[in-house]
């Protein structure tokens, strides 16, 4: 006996599919390479197999792929060291005129200064009453006494180093720019004198 509610018959004589619910198209995923973690993009890449591995090992942080990882650099190889020769062909004769002039005033203040302490170590020194001694012995005691410190006194000696030192400037500075002047005629026949410069 049959139960029509129970049961259906087929329309084609096969077996019935359940009926499906309507088809909900699923959100596809971007391929993604094998191995590799989604956001790892600035990681190093995977090894393919068969490919030989980076010798050195990973590379530190600022430092050039292939360089020495120990550190030693290599030195750099030695510049030569460059030479120019040069000629002074010419001086100008005012430059020379006022080093001269400075020059010779430095040194007429060390002439008088140098007058001055050497008058100065001979009184403490007691050389002149040596020489004192020495002249009234030579003289005899008809000669009476003679005194050298009234004849060369500090002030005399004092005035006498400076009329030397105003000489000096002078003559010095009005001797240089004659050389001066004297040396760029000579250069215009033989070229001038030679100089050699170097960077070392």
């Amino acid at each position: 006996m049959s139960n029509s509610d129970s049961y259906s018959t087929p329309n084609n004589g096969g077996p019935r599919q359940p009926a499906s619910a309507p088809g909900v198209s699923a959100p596809t995923r971007p391929q993604q390479r094998p191995g590799v973690p989604v956001g790892a993009g600035a990681g190093p890449r995977p090894q393919v197999p068969g490919q030989r591995p980076a010798q050195g090992g990973p590379t530190a942080p600022g430092q050039r792929p292939g360089q020495n990882p120990t550190g030693l650099i290599k030195p750099a190889p030695k510049a030569k060291v460059r030479r120019a020769r040069l000629l002074v062909s010419k001086v100008e004769p005012w430059s020379v005129l006022k080093m001269a002039f400075l020059l010779s005033v430095a040194l007429g203040i060390v002439t008088v200064v140098a007058a001055i302490v050497l008058w100065t170590v001979l009184d403490l020194t007691g050389i002149f009453d040596q020489v004192d001694s020495l002249l009234g012995t030579l003289a005899g005691s008809e000669g009476g006494g003679f005194e050298l410190k009234k004849v060369a006194s500090l002030g005399q000696v004092a005035s006498f180093a400076v009329i030397i030192a105003v000489i000096n400037v002078v003559l010095l500075t009005a001797l240089s720019m004659l050389s001066a002047v004297l040396y760029n005629i000579s250069a215009t026949l033989v070229g001038g004198i030679g100089v050699t410069l170097t960077d070392d």
